[in-house]
């Protein structure tokens, strides 16, 4: 019944750097598909809303030219199955808009699935532990293999806001840079800073905070750190979600990231 939902592309045996994609698939499997409250046509908008377009060819592109090769941890399926980066439990603070590891809710706050406990127990077990051991298996090995790791996590957001979030009103720069006080130090954020500089202005944490960490190591290794890159869609993508210009200046961005982590 259930297909592995990720992918792990490995990189250069002494590349530090893993890039996490984790919104950027549409793919949902028919017996998910059937739960989704939805039509075709519903679904489709919802997937052009709250995927992360063609961030996943960011990735791989940045990777092909950066000077070490980083490993990629790649979401085969969309958010909509699961989302990797919630919270599974109380802790989520998207639980209130019922878009926790398990959406019960659209974009626009309409249903997206019928509350079934059950049903959710079975998506977490079959996708979302087995892929947040393998992506924090994945770290171990390469803390093992160097002594650190740093985590580059790459999304994008569209220019307008959801109407079904919590962060109404804060800015909607080019890049959003997301930190975490544990894992983010502060020569991190400068890389990202000087990195992304080509693409547009930056701000921390605005509109979205935080980056990704294995739950396994969160909070516990320093030497595990990470940053999150959220690209403003219009930055590289046109209205209609096909890349521009822009696309490049994206991906030189993000190899750019990963040398200077490289090179410290």
């Amino acid at each position: 019944m259930s297909l592995q939902n990720f992918e792990i592309i490995s990189g250069d045996s002494e590349s530090k750097v893993i890039l996490h994609v984790p919104h950027s698939a549409t793919f949902i499997p028919d017996y998910v598909r059937n739960s989704i409250l939805l039509t075709d046509e519903e679904l489709k908008a919802e997937l052009d809303e709250m995927t992360d377009t063609l961030t996943k060819e960011i990735a791989l592109k940045a990777a092909e030219i950066s000077g070490k090769k980083p490993w990629l941890f790649i979401n085969r399926f969309s958010r909509l199955v699961i989302d990797p980066e919630r919270f599974p439990d109380e802790r989520e603070a998207m639980n209130a808009v019922g878009m926790g590891a398990v959406y019960q809710k659209t974009s626009i706050g309409t249903q997206l699935r019928k509350p079934d406990p059950v049903a959710e127990k079975q998506l977490l077990d079959a996708y979302f532990h087995p892929y947040s051991k393998s992506l924090s298996d994945l770290v171990a090995q390469r803390f093992a293999a160097l002594g650190e790791v740093t985590m580059v996590d790459v999304h994008s957001y569209r220019v307008n806001q959801h109407p079904n979030a919590i962060n109404h009103g804060q800015l909607r720069p080019p890049i959003c840079i997301g930190a975490d006080a544990f894992h983010t130090p502060e020569w991190l954020i400068e890389a990202a800073k000087s990195a992304f500089s080509i693409v547009g202005e930056n701000y921390i944490n605005q509109p979205y905070s935080g980056t990704y960490v294995p739950l396994s190591v969160y909070e516990k290794e320093a030497k595990i750190t990470s940053v999150m890159m959220e690209t403003r869609a219009d930055t590289f993508l046109t209205e209609e979600l096909a890349p521009h210009d822009g696309f490049e200046t994206v991906v030189k961005a993000l190899a750019n990231l990963v040398d200077l982590i490289q090179l410290r």
